[in-house]
């Protein structure tokens, strides 16, 4: 069988238009449904440790709120004209809600947050102008109040303050490297 420059052209066009639906197709998943990320620091330790690698699901607040306890991927609320970079927190309160830090727990509405999964293991510094000793602080309509697992080592809402709505990313849902430690966050 000759090869002919009909038949190459033929096949360079569909090996280009596969190329072109899989960029798409990526796109599309990667801006709409599910996304990588990297922990670049140690604030969220011991549960999320510097170089571990995880999807975030960006679809589904689409469908129902952010709960407490969901590890959250955000855009930095900083100044107007700060860089945008991706944080990662915990979800500790939502708006309307009031928080307090004592004696290492975290307090909302006046109720002790002791989840063993998410809040009972870890112990909360009050410190910062948004979580200091004898502070409440009541989170605004459409914000977020979010803490780093790690809290003696984070930079959080107790010290820039909220994070809007439209801020949030999606839902941290399962860590994929380093291999031993490959499973559902929680």
């Amino acid at each position: 069988m000759q090869i002919t420059k009909e038949v190459l052209k033929k096949e360079a066009k569909e090996w280009l238009h596969s190329i072109i639906v899989a960029i798409l197709l990526t796109m599309i998943i990667r801006t709409f449904v599910v996304q990588a990320f990297k922990i670049p620091s140690g604030s969220m330790r011991p549960t999320l440790l510097e170089g571990d690698k995880l999807f975030v699901n960006k679809y589904v607040y689409r469908f129902e709120p952010p709960k407490r306890g969901d590890i959250i991927v955000f855009k930095y609320p900083g100044q107007p004209g700060e860089p945008k970079k991706d944080f990662i927190k915990r979800l500790v309160a939502m708006g309307g809600e009031t928080v307090e830090i004592r004696d290492g727990k975290i307090y909302v509405d006046g109720k002790v947050q002791e989840d063993p999964a998410t809040f009972g293991k870890f112990y909360y510094y009050n410190s910062g102008p948004y979580g200091g000793p004898q502070d409440q602080i009541k989170v605004p309509q459409n914000m977020y109040y979010v803490l780093g697992d790690n809290s003696s080592n984070s930079t959080d809402s107790r010290f820039w303050g909220f994070v809007p709505k439209k801020n949030i990313l999606g839902r941290a849902f399962f860590r994929w490297w380093p291999p031993k430690r490959i499973g559902l966050l929680k």
